[in-house]
């Protein structure tokens, strides 16, 4: 890029949040800027925020927002869809003001689990992270019924078979049981119909209550059932590598 061409890096790092100009130059001289994998030493370079790959230390700066990101966190009940003919409520619902914002759902969630959803306006960003050669890992908690043994947690860690093949879990974590219930944690990188559930009535625990608690980076947190908000820098950065983009 010419010099006078572009914006220069520093003002780029400052409108990103990462402090004032000066703060962003002493980025730049401590040599934690890269610029498209080059460390930048040098202050005045000029850099396309759309196109150029911007780290600092380490971590993905994204570009300035054309579009939304969002997490909701979807309700037991709320159907994965922005429409629906049967009258039933969909995430358009708890949308507000932004539903005529293009938004769309990236993936789904069963009617009755509820959790992380990822919405979006950006058509290239939600068509990556939903392609399985991106293999985002999803992480969910699942209220079984009956006590779950060690050799059943051992056995769906290694994987098992279902009729439309095998799933093996990332990670298998038991975080309660007892009584007539156990709950558990389970990390994996696909996204078949129904997987979790599928996967706990094969080894005989049918799911009572399943929620989806992360997307990759991205995790519910304190966000309340039915509310929005919008992906904060770090987590857009992040999902960008994760999807190639």
């Amino acid at each position: 890029m010419s010099d006078d061409e572009g914006i220069r890096l520093q003002k780029v790092l400052a409108a990103a949040g990462l402090g004032s100009r000066r703060h962003c130059e002493q980025l730049i001289e401590d040599g934690l800027v890269e610029v498209n994998g080059r460390v930048i030493g040098e202050q005045g370079v000029r850099v396309d925020p759309l196109r150029d790959v911007i780290r600092v230390d380490g971590a993905r700066i994204p570009p300035p927002r054309r579009h939304l990101y969002l997490v909701f966190h979807k309700p037991r009940g709320v159907v994965s869809t922005m429409d629906d003919p049967q009258g039933r409520t969909t995430i358009s619902d708890y949308l507000g003001r932004r539903a005529n914002e293009g938004l769309f759902h990236v993936g789904r969630l069963d009617t009755p689990t509820e959790g992380l959803l990822l919405i979006t306006n950006d058509g290239d960003f939600g068509q990556r992270m939903t392609h399985p050669s991106h293999e985002i890992s999803k992480t969910y908690v699942a209220e079984i019924e009956g006590v779950i043994e060690n050799v059943t947690l051992r056995k769906l860690s290694r994987g098992i078979k279902l009729e439309d093949g095998p799933v093996r879990p990332d990670t298998v974590k038991l975080i309660q049981r007892g009584g007539t219930r156990s709950i558990v944690q389970v990390v994996l990188h696909e996204g078949r119909n129904r997987i979790v559930r599928r996967m706990f009535e094969a080894v005989g625990h049918p799911v009572r209550r399943l929620s989806r608690t992360a997307v990759g980076p991205v995790r519910l947190g304190q966000l309340k059932v039915g509310e929005l908000r919008e992906l904060t820098s770090d987590e857009l950065g992040a999902l960008l590598d994760l999807a190639g983009l």
